[in-house]
């Protein structure tokens, strides 16, 4: 009797079991790649849109249709053809179905737009229709994008935006880096350029290039703003040897050390950059050579290799290091720039750049000892 009772037991238990798996497999939800997507008009759609003076502009939409509710991320794209060829997508993510766009971001995109267009500053203010649109997908636990969950909403209309130029005035980057080879490609190491004294817009180097040559920018980063061969002028008296690397660097046919001088301009909203690449060399001036006359005495030798020094002609006079009776000054020179606008000297083992400061302290020296300049690293040694 109890055996009977143990297999009746336990064909009821396997009949629960398999009820119970029928039944979680017909609650299951099944992703559906969506076909539709709804950007809602806005109720102020022909209304005026001053974006000046409005925090944001509200837009709804519905969830895709994945079968069921699903954690969204949506975007919000802006253009100003009825097409959406000229489309821009705005930073912000929402993850709701009712989107705050920013204002300020949505004028300044515009006004961008625009610009793009050939428009300028005194075309503006002006009424013009803007085109919106969302663009959603799926998203999961770790935010990751699900596969075949982007869609796109239809495009709704704004018709009368009251534009003002939104643009913050361009202004001339205050530091310039160099990269290449010589420092393996990486801006932690990367040698920053000179500024010119007195002025806000021309920079110097010495700097090594190679076949596999350099790259600039305005930041210690590979962020898209990097500048290659095609995007300078070339000028200066070895502009000759200056060639595309092959991939885009500004390389040298001539592998050595270059003055390489930076000057930027600003034509519209663009950064225009005018390099030039000279001789690299280096004089002292004052007591040292005799006179204040630029260009008098021996040049620093010049190394071959791109860890190497510059070395100064012997030093003949020994001089306390003050204004009355005599210190070490050294300069390359800039065309166009007086000698003082470019110095520079070296304090015990640093090489220090006047650059925008005021005169630097003064150094004295020894008959008989050479100034050692390593610009690979900015150190150097008078001994």
């Amino acid at each position: 009797m109890k055996k009977i009772l143990s297999i009746a037991l336990l064909l009821m238990c396997s009949v629960c079991l398999f009820t119970s798996c029928e039944d979680d497999n017909d609650s299951n939800p099944v992703l559906k790649s969506p076909t539709t997507f709804v950007l809602n008009t806005p109720a102020l759609a022909n209304s005026l849109y001053d974006l000046a003076n409005t925090t944001n502009v509200v837009l709804t939409c519905s969830q895709p249709d994945y079968g069921f509710p699903a954690y969204t991320a949506y975007k919000v794209q802006v253009a100003t053809s009825a097409d959406m060829s000229d489309y821009v997508e705005l930073s912000s993510t929402y993850n709701t179905a009712k989107m705050e766009v920013d204002a300020a971001e949505l004028a300044a995109t515009l006004t961008t737009l625009f610009v793009n267009k050939g428009y300028d500053e005194d075309d503006f203010p002006m009424t013009v229709p803007v085109y919106l649109r969302a663009r959603a997908v799926m998203k999961t636990a770790s935010d990751a994008d699900v596969s075949g969950t982007e869609i796109l909403s239809n495009v709704v209309t704004l018709n009368k935006v009251y534009l003002r130029y939104s643009l913050a005035a361009v202004t001339v980057p205050e530091n310039f880096y160099i990269v290449g080879s010589f420092c393996g490609w990486s801006w932690d190491t990367a040698v920053e350029m000179v500024p010119v004294y007195g002025t806000d817009n021309v920079f110097w180097r010495m700097v090594y290039i190679d076949g596999s040559g350099v790259k600039f920018n305005y930041a210690r980063a590979w962020d898209g703003n990097q500048v290659g061969i095609d995007g300078i002028n070339v000028s200066g008296d070895l502009a000759s040897e200056i060639q595309d690397s092959g991939d885009g660097n500004i390389a040298s046919s001539n592998p050595g050390w270059y003055l390489m001088i930076l000057t930027v301009n600003i034509e519209g909203r663009n950064l225009v950059y005018n390099v030039q690449f000279q001789k690299p060399e280096i004089h002292f001036i004052g007591l040292l050579v005799g006179g204040w006359d630029e260009g008098l005495g021996e040049a620093f030798t010049v190394p071959t290799t791109a860890d190497g020094e510059f070395v100064s002609p012997e030093i003949t006079t020994t001089l306390p290091g003050n204004d009355t009776d005599g210190c070490v000054r050294m300069y390359v020179k800039v065309p166009g720039y007086d000698w003082w606008k470019s110095e520079f000297i070296v304090f015990d083992t640093t090489l220090t750049y006047r650059g925008l400061g005021g005169d630097q302290d003064r150094v004295g020296c020894t008959a008989g000892q050479h100034v050692y300049l390593h610009f690979a690293d900015d150190t150097g040694a008078i001994k």
